[in-house]
Parts: structure tokens; sequence; C-alpha cells
């Protein structure tokens, strides 16, 4: 057992408006303090954000996904970190558990901007010293930092529901496929297939022809007669799970359950995937909504335990990491 009592006099954490229970939830394990924010939205849209604790000498995490609304949480996030850089915080650990804008990381189109860069760039600006997050969207989004990044996975927490969800279900992991809903999500579906014994995998074809339009081409893999688990890093209109799991019934599925690290759930897509056929939903709480009919996975004893070998300079569990 672990020893925190050492860290408590040089660590402090923080949380703006996205991950309040969270936050609560990593401060009770490491039996830490929750530093007091004053957080003020202006008539005029303007946004103020700043610690009403001393900062001076502390290792300061801040806790804050930047999902919807994202624009006015980024920049809550921003100007929260400006005000502790200059009241002397030793060093600023930003944990942005779901990292938005990450789905906007390249030029697909003629003049379009990299956004996922763009913020990236703006937290470097402001003297972020150590990025923690969860299943990033793409690799290549790490490289967008020039301060350490701690790519976070979800799938050894998946797992672990998915051993409990089988037996309770009386199914055999032999007849189980996961599947990749895209080729970008391959190396998820690669994962959790390896942490289910003796289950298979397969793929889905997909192609956008707009956004928040998918249409799936083929199934590449046999999902006749089998449970299917769709594996993916964000749950958003439910657009391309939807489509994967009508041409999965189409080849033959028998059930399909879907886990997903980032649940965002724009519009009525609960209700909708549960229309297409998806008998069980999964997620973290990396997005903190109370969604009937959605399972919610904690990353808070993850995150503490990474905060944990973060301050005492010892390595992270390989299963922690996410490798593509």
């Amino acid at each position: 057992m672990i020893n925190y009592t050492h860290m408590l006099e040089k660590i402090i954490l923080f949380t703006l408006t996205a991950n309040a229970d969270l936050t609560k939830r990593i401060a009770d394990i490491l039996d830490s303090k929750i530093g007091k924010v004053e957080i003020t939205h202006f008539a005029d849209g303007e946004v103020m954000a700043r610690s009403l604790d001393s900062v001076r000498g502390k290792s300061v995490y801040v806790i804050q996904s930047t999902s919807s609304p994202a624009s006015e949480r980024i920049m809550e996030l921003l100007l929260f970190i400006d005000g502790i850089r200059k009241a002397n915080a030793k060093e600023i650990n930003v944990v942005i558990p779901y990292y938005g804008y990450s789905r906007q990381d390249r030029i697909a189109r003629p003049r379009e901007p990299i956004s996922a860069r763009l913020v990236a760039d703006l937290l470097g600006t402001v003297g972020v010293s150590h990025l923690i997050t969860l299943d990033l969207h793409t690799p290549q989004i790490q490289g967008f930092f020039s301060c350490p990044v701690d790519n976070l996975s979800s799938i050894h927490l998946f797992a672990a529901y998915y051993v409990k969800k089988l037996k309770q279900m009386k199914i055999d992991p032999s007849e189980v496929v996961v599947v990749s809903p895209d080729h970008g999500s391959a190396h998820r579906g690669r994962d959790l297939a390896t942490a289910l014994p003796n289950s298979q995998l397969a793929m889905v074809d997909k192609r956008r022809p707009s956004p928040d339009t998918a249409e799936v081409i083929n199934i590449v893999g046999d999902v006749r007669d089998k449970t299917c688990i769709i594996i993916d890093d964000i749950i958003d209109t439910g657009g391309t799970i939807i489509a994967s799991a009508k041409q999965l019934y189409e080849n033959g599925a028998k059930n399909i359950l879907v886990a997903a690290s980032h649940g965002v759930f724009s519009k009525n897509s609960v209700s909708e995937l549960k229309a297409a056929g998806i008998s069980d939903i999964v997620t973290t709480d990396s997005i903190e909504k109370n969604i009937p009919d959605v399972n919610v996975i904690s990353i808070a004893e993850v995150l503490a335990e990474v905060i944990t070998h973060n301050e005492l300079g010892t390595p992270l569990p390989p299963e922690y990491l996410a490798f593509y």
C-alpha cells in the first residue's frame, strides 16, 4: 500500500466546470486537497478563472475535459493555467480526460485548420508542464505537444468489464468477435481481442462522405452467430455505430455490445443506438453525463495512480498506456 502522506503538502488538485465528480473521486483516493476556484462567465461572453488558494511551490493538477461547450472550457483552462503560472506554481500538470478538437487532427480539405495542433500550441504557450489524457483520437496528436504526454488507455478497464459481463450473459469468449468500426480503431479492437482470450477480430470498412455521416461498405471478418463488441474512442451522434450495427446484423451477428472511451452523445444518440439493436453501451466518466441505459466505468483510480507515479518518478504500468 502506497503512503500518500508525503505527497499531500506538495500537490493540489483543481477542477473547473467539466469534471467535478471525477476530481472528487481522485481526491478521495489520494486523500488530497481540491483547491478552491472562482469561475465567472460575464454577460458579454468573457470568462475569468482563478485559484483562491496559494499554489506557490506546488505541483498542480488541473482536471478539465474540453467537452461541450468545448470553446468555453478551453478558455477556462487557458486562463486558469495562466493565472497559476504567474502565481509561481512549481509544475502545472493538466489532466484532459477528453481532448476536444481531437478529430480535427489533419487537413482533410483545402484551407482547413489543424485545430488539435492549435489547442496544443495554446496549452504550451500558457505554460503546461505535462499533459495527461485518455485515448487520443489519433497518435500524431501526442507530437503536437512540446511537453511530456501520457496518453492513457481504457482497454484494460473495458476488458475487465466484459470478462464479468460475458460471464453474466453465459457467453464464452470464443463466441465473441471484437469489431473495429473503422481502420483508425483497429489497434483498439486488437488490444481488446487480445485481452479476451479466444475472441476473434473483425473490421468495418467505412467511408465518411460528409461530417457526422458514416457509410459502411463491408465487414471484414466472420460475425455470423457471434456476439459482437464494437470498440471505439468516441460515441458522438452514434452514426458510425448504427451503420456498423446494421451491417453486422445483415451479416448474421447474434448480439451487439458497444464500448467507447468518451461518451459525447450528441442529439438523441442513445435512443437511436438502442433502436438499432445495441443491447449494452459502456463508456468512461471522461465526460460527465448522467444518461439512462449507459454503463459508466470511472477512470478515477487510473488517474490517481498516474498522479502517484508522476510524483514518485516511477514508470506507469504498460497496460495504462495507449499504443497504436
